[in-house]
């Protein structure tokens, strides 16, 4: 799995499944993933909102599940980055993928609940602040990853002194945004990797100029807008009907690679209906 590689459109989508991770009973997220690969997903990804008081940690949750599972890609989603200092996040962020045999991508976002983040000790920040320390923190998560010998990078947010970089993750490791505005969404096309967004949070209508202004900065910046993979994280449940060639329409109507779907805490659950699902996509590629 390559974190940056975006799927051609006669083979989307991919299918995750998007994880609330539920602390009671202990360890049935874990077993939610190991359910999903079992039915055939690609990606388990996991919101990040470490204030929650009836969530387990998803970093914590993450190593789990990957210790659990063989060939699943893992994503947070997203990673909030007011409560994870770059540098670390991305230390663990290797680590991870080296242990997993190179299945992770690392979703990120600036935090978008600033009342909840200061409760825990996080700073409050403007939107304005925000986008530049998500832009300074890609920096340095970069340079973490490098086989550089030092690294030196100044900052209003964040900024590294000189620090030893390594060891390296097993792949290059993709950094998909969770972003929604005009200035977020040209950051993306700049720098990142992915895009995951919450549909349910943008009218249909807006999806294509969103798309287009991530391909317009990815281009200025001398980039390929086709190596920017797109998720679109849908309300949809496993068990609705005709589900596997809707899911094939929408993604090729809207330019999505990976399409992320909620699932209970019911391994079961999300086994039997998920092989289903699996099953019945595959099938809508090759009738499509």
């Amino acid at each position: 799995m390559t974190g940056g590689t975006i799927v051609g459109v006669t083979q989307v989508p991919k299918l995750a499944v998007f994880v609330t991770p539920t602390a009671d009973p202990p360890g049935r997220s874990v077993e939610v993933a190991v359910a999903a690969e079992r039915a055939g997903f690609d990606y388990v990804t996991v919101q990040d909102h470490p204030y929650q008081a009836r969530f387990d940690d998803t970093w914590t949750l993450l190593s789990w599940m990957a210790a659990r599972t063989e060939r699943v890609a893992l994503l947070p989603n997203v990673a909030n980055l007011a409560l994870r200092p770059p540098a670390v996040l991305a230390k663990a962020a290797a680590t991870l993928d080296r242990l997993s045999g190179g299945r992770f991508a690392l979703g990120l976002g600036a935090g978008g609940f600033p009342d909840a983040i200061a409760a825990m000790g996080g700073p409050r920040r403007r939107p304005a602040d925000s986008l530049g320390a998500l832009r300074e923190a890609i920096a340095v998560i970069r340079a973490m990853w490098s086989t550089e010998r030092a690294v030196r990078i100044p900052g209003a947010y964040y900024q590294l002194a000189g620090v030893h970089p390594g060891p390296p993750p097993t792949h290059p490791i993709g950094i998909w945004l969770g972003v929604y505005g005009p200035r977020a969404l040209t950051l993306l096309g700049e720098v990142a990797d992915g895009w995951s967004v919450s549909v349910g949070r943008v009218p249909e209508d807006e999806l294509a100029r969103m798309h287009a202004r991530i391909d317009a900065a990815a281009v200025d910046a001398g980039r390929d807008p086709e190596q920017i993979t797109r998720m679109a994280n849908l309300g949809a449940e496993l068990d609705e009907p005709d589900l596997g060639p809707r899911l094939v329409d929408y993604a090729r109507e809207h330019r999505f690679d990976v399409l992320d779907l909620p699932v209970p805490p019911d391994p079961d659950y999300v086994l039997d209906h998920g092989s289903r699902l699996v099953e019945a996509v595959r099938l809508a590629r090759q009738t499509g």
